[in-house]
């Protein structure tokens, strides 16, 4: 019997889950800023990355000893593939645009995810619909995106957009991993497949690996125990209750907490529309969890 918060695709997640996916937006909003001020090769920024938290989450993993499983192995695969490519994206939009809106682009992850989900036969709503339309005019408040022009831009523009889709994919990979492994195995095993799916780019490409100053070693460090294991672990945690558009949608959030630390961090400004912009993002969640009938909000997938 799948968890009915799992398969409802509106639900509110309990508290100590939004509790979770609050420290989850925390460690993943930091993420952009480091990115961007990170010299290291960008195949080799999401080895280190992925490999290091694939470290961390492994002693926990040996313990529950469940690697005989195919369909956790397969899943766990198969997201770690997903996120190698959308960490790909997510790295270039960072480097070719600005991080509020390279930040505002991946945040389509949730309307993906609504995507995905109806495709596969889910039922979203249409307040749900709504209340995605409305968060995400709040994102792109927040982010203030520069209509000029220029194929770099562009680029990041593109990066940003495809980067919201694999998210999505990813997320979902990752919830069906979770049906018969717990939250460590799965990240392990994902981390793991998407740092060796991007080592060989850089080794084919002749990107260093190695030898780097300090100070990039340093904004790894950032990355793995911020954005890897208090954003992404936590929200993988978080999926073997929550649905997937719904943890997509609380990732809107990252754009205004990306936003204020690259103005602290980067001297990036934000835009005029950051509080009304919030404002949005806050309604749009609320129409997206504010339920009609119960009848309504039963999933199968």
């Amino acid at each position: 019997m799948p968890n009915r918060s799992r398969t409802n695709h509106t639900q509110l997640p309990a508290r100590p889950d939004l509790i979770r996916l609050g420290v989850g937006v925390l460690g993943i909003g930091t993420s952009g800023p480091l990115i961007a001020t990170s010299l290291m090769p960008v195949p080799t920024l999401i080895f280190w990355r992925n490999l290091g938290g694939a470290l961390v989450t492994a002693p926990f993993a040996i313990r529950h000893a469940q690697w005989r499983n195919r369909h956790g192995l397969m899943w766990s695969a198969i997201a770690g593939v997903l996120l190698a490519l959308h960490f790909m994206g997510f790295f270039l939009a960072m480097r070719f645009t600005s991080v509020a809106a390279g930040t505002a682009l991946a945040a389509l992850q949730p309307i993906f995810a609504a995507l995905f989900l109806k495709l596969s036969g889910s039922h979203i709503p249409s307040k749900a619909w709504l209340g995605m339309v409305v968060s995400f005019s709040g994102v792109l408040l927040i982010s203030g995106i520069d209509l000029h022009l220029s194929v770099r831009s562009f680029l990041g523009d593109l990066a940003g957009l495809g980067c919201a889709a694999l998210a999505a994919l990813y997320l979902m990979a990752g919830a069906r991993a979770q049906e018969s492994f717990e939250t460590t195995t799965y990240t392990t095993i994902c981390y793991f497949i998407c740092s060796l799916t991007v080592l060989p780019i850089a080794l084919v490409s002749s990107m260093p690996v190695l030898h780097f100053p300090a100070r990039e070693w340093w904004i790894v460090g950032g990355l793995v125990l911020g954005a890897q294991i208090l954003g992404h672990t936590l929200f993988n945690s978080a999926l073997r209750r929550v649905s997937p558009a719904v943890i997509s949608l609380i990732v809107f959030f990252e754009v205004p907490v990306s936003a204020l630390i690259a103005f602290l961090w980067l001297d990036q400004k934000p835009a005029f529309g950051v509080i009304p912009g919030i404002v949005l993002v806050l309604v749009g969640c609320v129409l997206v969890v504010v339920r009609t009938r119960p009848t309504e909000l039963e999933v199968a997938l």
